[in-house]
């Protein structure tokens, strides 16, 4: 069976002017280009309300590291009263999005994903051993690893909607 430990659990609010389309790209390309992650989106659902939209995105994103360790983060969206908006900017008119963003991130490191050791007590017991004595500081070190990459992905889409809300 594969061993699952979350390591990162963490969400950020925003509410603000910002362009949902460059939001989405920015959060899919930082995701790919930037920790590597093979993204799949499991959920899409868009809800019309008058003139508001809301939207829910789930993504999870794998990534594997050795023949042991893999990455899994999964990400959620909920934009929530998402309105086109048109704003003037050097005396130039732009449209874009008005809205609030909540953006959920979690981070999980598997263990003998494969389920090697799983065929026998024999062998469980052997990767006890293993985790235990032989690599305990690399486990270390790749929860650290994907505890960084999560939060620093949650740092750059606020920073990106902070960004956008100030132009």
């Amino acid at each position: 069976m594969v061993e699952k430990d979350t390591i990162f659990s963490s969400s950020m609010k925003s509410t603000g002017i910002f362009n949902f389309a460059d939001f989405y790209k920015f959060c899919y390309d930082w995701l790919t280009e930037e920790t590597g992650l093979d993204i799949t989106e499991n959920k899409y659902k868009e809800k019309l309300a008058g003139n508001e939209k809301f939207i829910d995105i789930e993504w999870t994103g794998i990534k594997k590291v050795t023949d042991y360790f893999k990455f899994e983060i999964k990400v959620e969206f909920k934009i929530e009263k998402l309105v086109d908006v048109e704003i003037t900017k050097d005396n130039i008119k732009m449209k874009t999005n008005k809205g609030a963003v909540q953006v959920k991130v979690k981070g999980t490191l598997l263990r003998d994903y494969q389920g090697k050791f799983e065929t026998t007590a024999t062998r469980k017991w052997m990767r006890s051993i293993y985790e235990k004595w032989v690599i305990p500081s690399r486990i270390e070190d790749f929860e650290n690893n994907l505890f960084g990459k999560c939060d620093e992905f949650l740092s750059q889409a606020k920073a990106f909607l902070d960004l956008e809300g100030k132009r």
